[in-house]
């Protein structure tokens, strides 16, 4: 039995208002419809702890399925800081809207806990990644792109590499601002945008960044800044690994699958096949918490069935990294 139009209209203007609202409460926007991302509660970069590197004073708190920890974890690993620098990994919980610990850290079972010790807003969200000072009790910073940049300067084995090399300040500077508003943020002002033309702009400026980024890759490479992998690669890896499983269907950002562009494929499997990088890959936990946590944008909660991540960065060998 065909639904008369009249009702259509009806539940469609209401689940509007009530989508409206969803949105207002998972991300903010302008009066244009342009999704911002919320400010960090702890931005300022510190200076560098006198006990860094020293085994148990610290932590990197982590989430599996966020692309701004991932970045963090990836530095974590390349720079080989396991020894001096705690890793945890907490769960979300999606009936509270919060991300928890499996067992009590520091005497907190959810990761609100520790802001609230730390002396962050109470209406702020608790986000990842953050890195916690044991002694202290206390977060140190959580904004991730300059957490990475303290990550960089964190004690670690001879022969790790620098991430931010000074004969690469200028272009990696560059790149990790236009990265950071057209791609990190881009794909979330996609999928978040409240309007048409709110979405026609982020889209538009994302795939002019992926294009701008393909020919650097093909004029140099094998890194966006030449011979060397930099920051600017580790912020461009955690969203292009996600594009394909859940960017391109959740978000729409889907104007042109990754595989028209060859030398960024080439480029995020060489990044892949670096040693440990694999293992801060989790695709189920991606699509678990994205379609599965993200209702107003789809509302079924249904979990699509993804590609193999394998086949996704199958490409060359790993390039050697520089120290």
């Amino acid at each position: 039995m065909a639904v008369p139009p009249p009702v259509v209209a009806t539940v469609r203007a209401a689940w509007r208002c009530q989508w409206r609202r969803l949105m207002a409460g998972l991300g903010p926007a302008d009066a244009a419809g342009h999704y911002r991302r919320p400010e960090s509660a702890f931005a300022l970069t510190p200076e560098l702890p006198a006990t860094a590197g020293q085994a148990g004073v610290h932590g990197l708190i982590v989430g599996r399925s966020c692309p701004w920890a991932h970045r963090a974890w990836l530095v974590w690993c390349l720079r080989q800081l396991a020894g001096g620098l705690e890793l945890v990994v907490v769960e979300p919980d999606p009936r509270a809207g919060r991300w928890r610990f499996d067992a009590p850290y520091e005497g907190a079972r959810a990761l609100v806990e520790l802001y609230r010790r730390s002396g962050g807003d109470p209406r702020a969200r608790a986000t990842v990644p953050a890195l916690y000072d044991r002694p202290g009790r206390r977060i140190l910073v959580n904004e991730s792109a300059r957490l990475i940049e303290l990550l960089n300067r964190w004690p670690a084995p001879e022969g790790a590499p620098d991430l931010l090399p000074e004969a690469k300040a200028e272009a990696n500077g560059r790149w990790r601002e236009r990265l950071q508003g057209t791609v990190n943020d881009g794909v979330y002002r996609c999928g978040f945008a409240r309007n048409q033309a709110a979405y026609d702009q982020a889209e538009s400026e994302l795939f002019a960044s992926l294009e701008a980024a393909e020919s650097a890759l093909e004029e140099g490479g094998p890194w966006l800044c030449g011979d060397q992998l930099t920051l600017a690669d580790v912020v461009l890896f955690p969203t292009l690994i996600r594009l394909e499983l859940v960017y391109a269907p959740l978000f729409g950002c889907s104007r042109r699958p990754l595989w028209t562009f060859p030398a960024l494929m080439a480029w995020r499997a060489r990044l892949y096949a670096l040693p440990g990088v694999a293992a801060t890959c989790f695709p189920d936990s991606w699509r678990r918490d994205y379609f599965g946590a993200l209702f107003p944008l789809h509302p079924s909660g249904i979990v699509p069935a993804g590609a193999d991540l394998a086949t996704l960065v199958a490409g060359p060998a790993p390039a050697r990294l520089q120290p």
